[in-house]
């Protein structure tokens, strides 16, 4: 275990600089990614599958590629760990639950096809809570195995934090890309609602791709990339922008938000999240709070409730899927599962009907911020990843044992852009904070996000 003090992230778009002169190969790079996998795997449990001699085949590849001078792409040769939720047709693709046990359609997810395009090397699936849920795989946190890396998005957020790839592909219906990221001290983006195609993936209307990396460059190329390959969604605009790393933009203007979980943050986070904004103002920064805007005091307003309206929305798009899965195998969903399933069927359309409604006004009242301030700023988590150890037999079920995705329904329910970036430890844990543009500006909220990694100081502060 590594304390996240002294960590140092994996990173590739600087090792790729390397493989032209043959001082060090995309061969080379995966057999130190297998060496890493080797070491932290037994503890962190961020795997569910792995194809090494697939693996091999693809960088030998990549290799030549780069020695000729002709690489698909900033990212060939990447090792690139796929969320067990994205079909892969050299691995199985088992989402967490006992239902989906030996499921292999051979067939890879549309991104998947555009990582493959782009000359990156597929090398494991990663551990996912059941069917992007709530309920947890074995993965641990990498920097303390006492507690959750996050979810649902866990074995990808966990083996970028332990170095076992440079970048993992997650999801987020709610928070299952910022929050996993937030607490294992990656960089992430949840682009905009439908910027990179989702290929099956399509049941839930919130329901995104985005990739965690050890740093913007990284998490960027690997976005771009895809979206170059296979767009977005269909009737999607797609993510958009340029092949590098989008350039530091200062904002002049942040909106802090606080959200419904504001008063759960802890004091230590507080204080921590206290500084980075008080940097900003020093670097000349305006900050602009509820108080100081009616429009601002809208949108806090519109999303008061947002962890509701997206377990609202979700279960209900999800509740036909998962009760044909039931009826199939009785025994092939958790408790926590079957209690989610059971909330949605005591649904009516027209509770879904005043879900999305709300969504739609939350988003009216985010596109009128767009003229107070360049992008908002908040939390990306509640504080340090929670300790978890397991349910209790006889005890009632833990709500979040992955922790709480309050600071990242917002995102989700806007259809918004968010980067997390991790500016602070807590007690020495990670905790990350983000930013969320317009839709859209999936491009100018990454340079808005170079620009804070670039000029403010990480802020550590005791538990």
């Amino acid at each position: 275990m590594t304390a996240y003090a002294d960590y140092k992230p994996l990173t590739f778009h600087d090792a790729a600089a390397r493989f032209t002169d043959g001082s060090d190969s995309p061969r080379a790079y995966l057999e130190r990614s297998l060496e890493t996998i080797a070491q932290r795997e037994p503890v962190v449990k961020a795997l569910t599958a792995m194809n090494e001699a697939g693996a091999r085949a693809a960088a030998d590849a990549s290799a030549a590629r780069w020695k000729a001078g002709k690489p698909l792409s900033s990212i060939d040769g990447m090792p690139i760990a796929i969320k067990d939720l994205l079909e892969t047709r050299d691995m199985p693709t088992e989402m967490g639950c006992a239902a989906m046990k030996g499921n292999f359609p051979k067939r890879d997810n549309a991104a998947v096809w555009a990582l493959r395009q782009a000359g990156a090397v597929i090398l494991a699936k990663t551990v996912t809570a059941e069917l992007g849920g709530a309920h947890p795989g074995p993965t641990t946190n990498p920097f303390d195995p006492r507690r959750t890396p996050g979810g649902s998005s866990s074995g990808s957020a966990a083996a970028v934090a332990a170095n076992m790839v440079p970048a993992a592909i997650g999801t987020q219906v709610g928070g299952s890309i910022i929050r996993p990221a937030a607490y294992c001290g990656n960089v992430a983006l949840k682009p905009t609602q439908g910027g990179i195609n989702r290929g099956e993936r399509l049941a839930t209307s919130q329901s995104t791709h985005g990739p965690h990396a050890g740093c913007l460059e990284d998490m960027w190329h690997v976005a771009i990339e895809m979206a170059k390959r296979c767009g977005g969604d269909r009737g999607a605009l797609g993510l958009m922008g340029p092949d590098a790393l989008p350039a530091a933009v200062r904002p002049n203007r942040l909106i802090v938000l606080q959200t419904e979980g504001w008063p759960d943050v802890d004091a230590a986070t507080r204080a921590g999240f206290a500084q980075v904004l008080r940097q900003l103002e020093a670097a000349g920064v305006t900050l602009i709070r509820r108080t100081d805007h009616p429009f601002v005091e809208a949108l806090e307003q519109a999303v008061a409730n947002g962890r509701a309206v997206c377990n609202g929305i979700t279960s209900w798009e999800n509740r036909w899927y998962q009760r044909g899965m039931l009826d199939a195998a009785p025994d092939g969903l958790s408790v926590r599962a079957k209690a989610t399933l059971a909330k949605a069927e005591a649904m009516t359309p027209d509770d879904y009907r005043t879900n999305l409604l709300a969504r739609q006004q939350a988003q009216l009242a985010h596109a009128a911020v767009a003229a107070v301030a360049d992008a908002a700023i908040t939390l990306a988590c509640p504080g340090p990843a929670p300790v978890w150890s397991g349910d209790v037999p006889g005890q009632k079920l833990a709500p979040r044992p992955t922790g709480d995705f309050v600071f990242n329904a917002p995102s989700s329910m806007l259809f918004a852009p968010a980067v997390t970036v991790p500016l602070m430890s807590v007690g020495g844990m990670p905790v990350g904070v983000q930013l969320m543009g317009q839709q859209h500006e999936d491009a100018r909220v990454t340079g808005l996000a170079r620009w804070l990694s670039e000029n403010l100081k990480r802020i550590a502060t005791p538990a």
